[in-house]
């Protein structure tokens, strides 16, 4: 058979799956691209077992349908260095071997026969529908990956949580020190139903959506959910397990706020951590008559910093410490110039929002204190 399409194009969607791949497989025909043309359209399928990512690429001139596998770094570098142009592939689908044809080069390369490759995961049983803009699933996902656990000691909190109630779509992330809630009121459910999305397919998300409102359709079930846009399908297995209670662990009444210049403070953070312990992390913040005082110290080598910033705060003295790794952490990941924090007292945790929030959109991001020694 033969097909022709264009270098940039197949390189570009190859590149766009790839990620899904793992450096070591339990199955070798995993460390392929699974090829299928269909008329004059190609879809490319990238899976690990337990998540499968498809795109399409359109072909200049395909002469029959067919199903054929070639290793994924085979084909990227073969086509890395080849610029625009159409290039042209003979596959004998009785030997698979294969040869690349382009304007001023060749090459060969030997496929894999496509019977071995795993089928998707299919959405059986009762499933959730939503269709919902790629911009509300980027903005969920950008920010709550980041304080989902790294361990593995409770899987359900290494995912971003999907909370769909009548009333809105909640992200949730939290790893027990720091917490992220997204509350979007542009999407509403008929049933209030969840899911966890690990963390791997969310990553991927997060480099496929766009910011635009272009839509994408949402559907789950308890095992398996799946992403659809025109330029993509991803299916992958969820986290199975109960998701904690998060709204129980946020403060109801936070009665001291303060509210701060975001990046000012994301600068004195970085200074004052200089001369903080190292082990801890340790920040302590100091909130009096419209200014806060951020100060560190490592008692083993006899080090200390402490910056003041002005901030809009009338409340009583409060002094708080936390760590500063995982504040700057939250701080990198709100939008807007100026965030409120609020506070109750050095043993409850802080709140911190935007000081302005986006029309539909709601953000709360928490953090435990640590115990000062002073």
């Amino acid at each position: 058979m033969k097909i022709k399409v264009s270098s940039a194009a197949l390189f570009s969607r190859l590149t766009s799956i790839n990620r899904v791949l793992n450096s070591k497989n339990s199955f070798p025909i995993l460390d392929c691209y699974l090829f299928e043309t269909q008329g004059q359209t190609m879809t490319v399928t990238a899976s690990d077992s337990e998540t499968t990512l498809v795109t399409t690429v359109e072909l200049i001139e395909s002469d029959t349908d067919a199903r054929f596998c070639i290793k994924a770094k085979t084909i990227q570098d073969s086509l890395k260095e080849i610029s625009d142009q159409p290039v042209t592939f003979d596959i004998n689908l009785d030997t698979m071997e294969i040869r690349g044809k382009y304007q001023n080069g060749k090459f060969n390369i030997v496929g894999e026969r496509a019977d071995e490759y795993p089928a998707p995961h299919a959405l059986d049983g009762d499933t959730v529908v939503h269709n919902i803009a790629q911009s509300t699933l980027l903005s969920g996902i950008n920010h709550t990956i980041f304080a989902t656990a790294d361990d593995e000691i409770r899987p359900v909190m290494t995912g971003v949580y999907f909370d769909f109630t009548p009333d809105s779509l909640i992200f949730v992330g939290t790893d027990g020190r720091k917490l992220v809630r997204m509350t979007d009121n542009t999407v509403k459910s008929e049933q209030q139903v969840g899911f966890i999305l690990p963390k791997k397919p969310a990553n991927i998300l997060k480099s496929l959506l766009q910011k635009a409102d272009a839509p994408a359709e949402l559907s789950f079930n308890e095992k398996m959910a799946c992403v659809k846009t025109p330029e993509f399908v991803l299916t992958c297995r969820l986290i199975d397990g109960r998701y904690p209670n998060y709204n129980s662990v946020i403060p109801q009444n936070n009665p001291y706020k303060a509210t701060i210049d975001r990046a000012a403070l994301i600068s004195t953070l970085k200074r004052v951590l200089v001369f903080s312990s190292q082990s801890s992390a340790q920040v302590k913040l100091s909130f009096k008559d419209n200014s806060l005082t951020v100060s560190g110290q490592d008692i083993d080598y006899s080090t200390s910093a402490e910056e003041r910033i002005m901030c809009e705060y009338d409340s009583p003295t409060i002094n708080i410490g936390f760590k500063g790794t995982l504040l700057l952490d939250i701080l990198g990941n709100l939008d807007g110039s100026e965030v409120v924090f609020q506070l109750a007292d050095p043993g409850r945790a802080g709140i911190i929002t935007p000081a302005e929030q986006k029309d539909g959109e709601d953000i709360l991001m928490l953090l435990m204190p640590m115990m000062l020694n002073d």
